[in-house]
This record gives C-alpha cells, structure tokens and sequence, in this order.
C-alpha cells in the first residue's frame, strides 16, 4: 500500500493511493497514519481490503498539499556515513559500527513544503536517503530477520544539512541537522511488502534540474536489516519511528571549490525507485 497524509500542517488527512493512481480518503477507516496505526495489523489489514475492493471515497489531488507520511512521529533516528561512496568522496574513513545522530521530530515536514536556508548559513547541503519507518517495537534484536519483521514501510527523506553548523561550529553534529525544515519525507509510506529488498533502489537528486546524486542501496555500508538491529541495542524504537538511512556519493561537500551549496531560490528534486518524488524551493529563513 502507498498510505500518505494531505491537507494544511497540522490538519491533514489520512489517504491511500490506488493501484490506479486515484487518491483515496481514509478518514472514516482511521484517524490518522502514526505508530497507532502501523502497530495495528487488523487495522492495516481493513485498510488493505477497502482500498482492494474500490470502496474509499476519492478525494481530488488538485491543489491539495502533501504532508508528511506518518503523523506524531516520535524521533527520527539518522545513520551518518552509511555509503561507500559518501564516506570515498568526504575523505573519511570507512566507519566501523554504523553513525548515530538523531534529528527531531519537528524537522519533519511535506514532500513539497519550502525548505528554509538558515540565518547566516553558508554551507547548506542535499542528502537523498531511503527512510525506514518503524511498524513494531523493537528493543535488542538479534537478527536480520527479526529487524526487517519490524519494519512498517518505506519512505524518501531529505536529510538537509547546514556542514558549517554541524562540523566547524563545536559539539556534535546537532546544529547542522536540527535546523527547521530540515527533513522532507514523502510523499508516501510504502508498505514493506511492496519493497522486497531495500538493497535494489536506486536515490537520485537534482539541483536546479541538474542531477547532483544517482546512488544505489546496494551500496550501503550498513544495510536496512543490520540498521534497525544495530539501532535497537541501543534505544527503543517504537512504531512510528523514523530511520534515515544515510546519503550516497554526490553531496555538495564532496565537490570540488568552489563548492555549489544550496541558496535561497534554488530548486531540488529527489526520488527513491518505487517510493515517489519530492520537490522542494529553498527560501530564507
């Protein structure tokens, strides 16, 4: 299933997008798409059936913001380094236990909201990444297996990063992630049926129509499974959770000087096989 979210922030819908491409209302079946929801496998179940039998209203798509794909979502996990090609081209070292960073909840907004280039930034950078979304909790798994059965679905998440904030302005890298609007994700939660191995998908970003990142899940240092059990021995991750799952080779950082960091009226696009496309115009902050 693509389950996704629409209307203005802070009052949006839940939906589902057909096999045929017509929006469809999920009000009257659930409240919202959360950790509630994805940890309810009989709702889930009633959402399936429904949408297979054609009987949810449809909602016209004219106009209609996109949100984020899951709601009330309780933190956002993020994996730094996690592809051989990104770690290659910012000189570092391949990593040898996944990067642990988190975001908070409130950097998550639409697919296609206005990204907001912090005051004074100088170095604000692109990161397409595969999302995991969470449907189980999970607390010191052990295998791959038991870590996949917790995944929920699939999303695109933007990782936007400000790189002087993060690594030239002391502390950790907190400062350069946390900045507002700093984690589009959408348009859809893909249901992890539908995604039968996370490690054939191809991620590709475009500034201002030019292709800057064309990377591939297979090379992730750490795949999805060994992520999501990794990240369990050390935090609880609930249903509704969120995990960014690191950025290919293509990042402005890793350009040559001078290095083509995002500005105010610059467009980007990014997409993930089978996850759909997100659209975002920077502005200032």
């Amino acid at each position: 299933m693509k389950l996704l979210r629409v209307g203005p922030p802070g009052a949006e819908r839940p939906a589902l997008l057909d096999q045929d491409g017509t929006l469809r209302d999920l009000s009257a079946l659930v409240d919202d798409i959360d950790g509630s929801l994805l940890a309810d496998a009989s709702a889930l179940d009633r959402v399936r059936a429904a949408g297979g039998a054609g009987v949810l209203p449809a909602l016209d798509a004219t106009g209609l913001r996109v949100g984020p794909p899951v709601g009330r979502i309780g933190k956002v996990v993020c994996i730094g380094l996690n592809y051989h090609g990104h770690a290659a081209e910012t000189g570092q070292a391949t990593p040898a236990e996944p990067v642990v960073f988190l975001k908070a909840a409130d950097t998550v907004v639409g697919p296609d909201d206005t990204v907001l280039v912090p005051r004074d930034s100088v170095k604000t950078d692109w990161e397409v990444e595969l999302a995991i979304v969470i449907g189980r909790t999970a607390r010191y798994l052990e295998t791959d297996e038991e870590a996949l059965a917790h995944v929920a679905g699939y999303a695109v998440a933007h990782d936007v990063s400000e790189r002087e904030f993060q690594i030239e302005r002391g502390g950790t890298w907190d400062k350069g992630k946390n900045c507002e609007t700093f984690n589009p994700l959408g348009p859809w939660l893909v249901t992890a049926d539908e995604v039968p191995d996370p490690q054939a998908l191809g991620l590709r970003l475009w500034v201002n129509g030019e292709l800057r990142q064309d990377g591939h899940t297979s090379d992730q240092i750490f795949p999805v499974a060994e992520v999501v059990r990794y990240v369990s021995r050390f935090m609880t991750l609930y249903p509704g959770d969120i995990i960014n799952t690191g950025t290919p080779a293509g990042v402005a950082m890793g350009q040559p000087e001078p290095k083509p960091y995002l500005r105010p009226g610059d467009v980007v696009e990014l997409e993930v096989d089978g996850l759909g496309r997100q659209r975002q115009e920077l502005k200032s902050a």
